[in-house]
């Protein structure tokens, strides 16, 4: 090994960065969704507001997603790596599912567009 080189990157650090990435691509997509979801059912103040509101909401879902890669491929990618990504892809699955679902389909909100909060363009056969 060459002096000043860092040799083989650790489980650690790719647990890290691993979980920045997939947990970053999850903050899209739930915010895209939730976006969606709320411009289709006209929920909130107006289109500002609720970008506003999304952008806010980014970063800490991103920390939200990333967190549970992090945690699976640090304890469990050690010895099963097929595991640990069946364990983190479900989990952000969850996660993404439950954002939607939760953040941009709000019980509160009655809306004569989205009959039972749940705009036209999400799937039958998932729940809502």
């Amino acid at each position: 090994m060459e002096e000043g080189s860092a040799g083989p990157s650790s489980p650690r650090l790719t647990g890290v960065g691993g979980g920045v990435l997939l947990g970053g691509l999850t903050a899209v997509v739930s915010v895209t969704a939730i976006g969606r979801a709320w411009a289709a059912c006209d929920t909130g103040n107006g289109a500002a507001a609720n970008g506003m509101t999304l952008l806010f909401l980014t970063p800490l879902i991103w920390i939200a997603a990333a967190v549970p890669w992090i945690a699976v491929r640090s304890t469990l990618g050690r010895r099963h790596r097929k595991t640990a990504w069946a364990a983190g892809h479900i989990l952000t699955l969850w996660l993404a599912w439950f954002l939607v679902t939760w953040l941009g389909m709000p019980d509160s909100y009655p809306d004569p567009l989205c009959p039972g909060n749940v705009p036209p363009w999400w799937p039958g056969f998932l729940p809502a």
